[in-house]
């Protein structure tokens, strides 16, 4: 529920049931909550500045209860059977926190799959105001939370342009390839990126236990003929496989496979499902890339059934109805998220000059900077 919703309903009844009670509003929505979650969410269960838990669940028995209830002025008052405790919730906070009843979460990630045709909707923001103006920084995080791809045009060709950026959401992720990385053709190449050749839609860094989650990718100059950028939205790919071929998205998102990367320096490997779903079984993640997969090492059972299923995904991504291609110009920053979107380029001549500046914002710090955007968006807008 976002944080900017107002919520003018108050708490009008409270009646008990076993194991909980049943709350409802004066806009006749209910919801019902368990005492033991009652108990463990009171507000004194969290100490006043960290606002950490310091309750400790064992020291109330598991058939705690109310001895009273009282709705008043939109507050739930309890007085707990056990150690002469007594809660007061808000109504507003019992009302975005509800789990079930009229108010329980539709748990709806807020992403939007594509296809092809979002080429001519990708949404951009300008540098400096995104430097400048934190309401311009919310919208465009907003829709690159929902998109999973955007643009900042107007960067300046400096190498501080993309950590300024960056920096505006929070602190960049360290990999084996340092903190930034130049993607430029090289003559002793590590990684195929650093090379002329075309690449394939791929996700980065799927050989590590958790593969960085936001990439940014500034162009700094691109006179090269050729090497154009490739995107696909890995959620749309992966919500058709679901559909259309139920038993080959079943395989890729529980069995896992190696990963692996390694030069002189390193030797990153990882086992992963190629698709993770979340706890609510809603397509979060794609982890694919072929040049990083290391050598299959599954059950003769299901070895030949898995390779139909990864042939499979990867006939589908070179499916014209997936793909957006476009020229990824001087001043402009690609920004998409690592887990979702696959990227890749065609070949280019390396005559000419094509240099790209990138980093990693993992999204965890991503949504934490999207919350507390948000919650200031919230605060700012007058109450009705």
């Amino acid at each position: 529920m976002s944080l900017s919703t107002q919520f003018t309903a108050v708490l009008e009844s409270v009646s008990s049931r076993e194991h909980g009670l049943d709350l409802t509003w004066s806009d006749s929505k209910s919801s019902h909550f368990h005492y033991l979650w009652l108990r463990d969410n009171c507000p004194s269960t969290l100490h006043p500045d960290t606002q950490e838990r310091v309750f400790d669940q064992l020291s109330v028995s598991e058939d705690i209860h109310a001895v009273e209830l009282a709705v008043d002025n939109d507050q739930l008052i309890i007085n707990w059977s056990e150690g002469e405790h007594r809660s007061v919730f808000e109504g507003q906070w019992l009302r975005q926190h509800a789990y079930a009843g009229d108010l329980a979460p539709d748990n709806q990630p807020r992403a939007k799959s594509w296809d092809h045709t979002f080429l001519g909707n990708i949404n951009a923001a300008n540098y400096l105001d995104l430097l400048q103006d934190d309401d311009v920084l919310f919208n465009w995080m907003k829709q690159l939370d929902q998109d999973g791809l955007s643009l900042v045009k107007g960067m300046p060709a400096t190498e501080v342009a993309l950590d300024e950026i960056a920096n505006r959401i929070d602190y960049q992720r360290q990999t084996n390839f340092g903190v930034t990385f130049e993607v430029k053709s090289e003559p002793k190449p590590i990684n195929l990126a650093y090379t002329s050749l075309a690449l394939p839609l791929h996700t980065d860094l799927s050989n590590f236990e958790t593969p960085p989650g936001y990439q940014f990718l500034h162009c700094l100059a691109n006179d090269s003929d050729g090497g154009e950028s490739v995107f696909a939205d890995g959620l749309r790919v992966l919500e058709d496989m679901r559909d259309e071929a139920p038993e080959h998205f079943n395989l890729l998102s529980t069995v896992a496979v190696p990963f692996r990367f390694h030069d002189d320096a390193h030797d990153i490997r990882h086992h992963h499902p190629v698709i993770n779903l979340d706890h609510n079984g809603n397509i979060v993640e794609l982890k694919y890339n072929a040049h990083l997969a290391s050598i299959f090492d599954l059950p003769e059972a299901i070895m030949h059934d898995y390779y139909i299923a990864y042939r499979a995904l990867m006939a589908r991504l070179r499916l014209e109805k997936y793909r957006i291609n476009f020229r990824l110009d001087e001043g402009t920053m690609a920004v998409f998220d690592n887990r979702r979107v696959l990227h890749g380029r065609q070949a280019f001549e390396p005559t000419g000059r094509r240099h790209l500046r990138g980093c990693y914002v993992d999204r965890s710090e991503f949504q934490s900077r999207l919350r507390i955007l948000e919650r200031a968006t919230a605060l700012s807008q007058p109450r009705g």
